[in-house]
């Protein structure tokens, strides 16, 4: 008889942690869970008295539209490609290697899901990471608006059933098995254009559309891969992508704060002038790499608002599709613990890169089981 050993062990790590939930539940008690309704509301109040959460409407970013065409498209809705079984086999392997080489965090999240949704991540990951390349590889000096073009070219190609390699290959697999529409692909290319033209923001709007291009969208590439539950998959589709969209934007605002030395020695500041000028900061201090009580101050408020960010996302994370709510959970939480371990350097996000050990992101799977399972519950109450 056949048996699955990955599915197996996959089973009974979920057991393992399963238990450790349960009894971190009974022993943590219902607090944190709940701190999402009567707590969150007051944290709300104290943070930003200095700062704008407000980015931009998702209405003018036309996220509805890819709403409506990932809700109303299913699997069938393209071509299939005439490509092997083994030749797509080794195509899904080297994106997991690259996966697990450049995004380790990421990587252990995905460990978490099924084998057909995780593959398909995989290969969404790659894609997103290449063209992240383009502008910040080894090759960015050699960038214009000529090669993006060419690459969005390539992209079209991709969902028309015709790639170019073997990694596109995996690609092109992935939205023939599901529903996911082109335009967040399109919309990551123009952030790769921003980037081109910019390297300073005045106000957090103009970061904010910054944010949902390179990283919003990975949202709305992700939510018909991770799938939504049955019991949501009508009246709210809308608010479980918009979610996706502000996971998105609290992901990239902590690398943005977690990258903020490394930036500035390539001549970029992702943080946004206005902010700067109200704490008494400039692009001067950025470059000195110096840190003092006004940049502590400074670096509290943007961390507060990108844990908003995340709060902002958790109900839509716990509507999804009961399979993916805890891997999804943890990378969340994994990235949020990137947060606290700025707080741990004392604020030096300059000299110091944080950095979240193995150990604690093992620690951390059996909590966002039970936030997960916690919390899921919660929203149907």
């Amino acid at each position: 008889m056949y048996v699955n050993t990955k599915h197996t062990k996959f089973q009974t790590l979920k057991k393992i942690y399963t238990m450790c939930a349960r009894a971190m539940k009974l022993c943590i008690g219902p607090q944190p869970i709940t701190s999402t309704s009567t707590a969150k509301k007051t944290n709300q109040k104290q943070l930003f008295t200095r700062l704008s959460r407000f980015g931009i409407s998702h209405t003018d970013l036309r996220v509805n539209e890819i709403v409506t065409r990932q809700s109303w498209c299913s699997n069938g809705c393209r071509k299939m490609p005439e490509l092997g079984h083994a030749f797509l086999n080794d195509a899904y392997e080297r994106c997991r290697s690259v996966c697990q080489e450049y995004a380790k965090t990421f990587y252990l999240g995905t460990q978490l899901m099924t084998e057909d949704r995780r593959r398909a991540i995989w290969a969404i990951y790659v894609w997103c990471r290449r063209t992240d390349e383009l502008v910040d590889g080894p090759n960015a000096s050699n960038m214009n608006n000529y090669v993006l073009d060419r690459w969005e070219e390539r992209l079209e190609q991709i969902f028309e059933g015709r790639p170019y390699d073997m990694l596109d290959a995996a690609l092109t697999d992935t939205v023939i098995k599901f529903p996911i529409d082109i335009k967040p692909f399109k919309d990551m290319i123009e952030g790769m254009r921003m980037d081109l033209k910019k390297s300073r923001y005045e106000n957090f709007q103009e970061l904010y559309l910054y944010c949902y291009y390179v990283a919003g969208t990975v949202g709305l590439m992700s939510v018909p891969v991770m799938g939504i539950d049955p019991k949501y998959s009508h009246g709210s589709i809308d608010k479980i992508y918009n979610a996706a969209v502000l996971l998105g934007i609290g992901n990239q605002l902590t690398n943005i704060l977690r990258d903020v030395g490394e930036d500035a020695l390539r001549g970029r500041v992702y943080l946004p002038q206005d902010e700067l000028a109200q704490f008494g900061l400039s692009d001067a201090d950025v470059f000195a790499r110096k840190v003092n009580d006004r940049w502590r101050e400074f670096m509290r408020e943007q961390i507060n608002r990108a844990r908003f960010y995340f709060n902002q996302a958790e109900q839509g994370a716990s509507k999804l599709n009961e399979a993916s709510r805890w891997p999804v959970w943890a990378s969340m939480l994994l990235y949020r613990k990137i947060l606290d371990e700025i707080e741990e350097n004392d604020y030096d996000n300059l000299t110091k890169r944080a950095y979240v050990g193995r150990t604690k992101k093992i620690l951390m799977l059996p909590w966002a089981l039970a936030r997960a399972t916690s919390f899921s519950n919660l929203v149907l109450q």
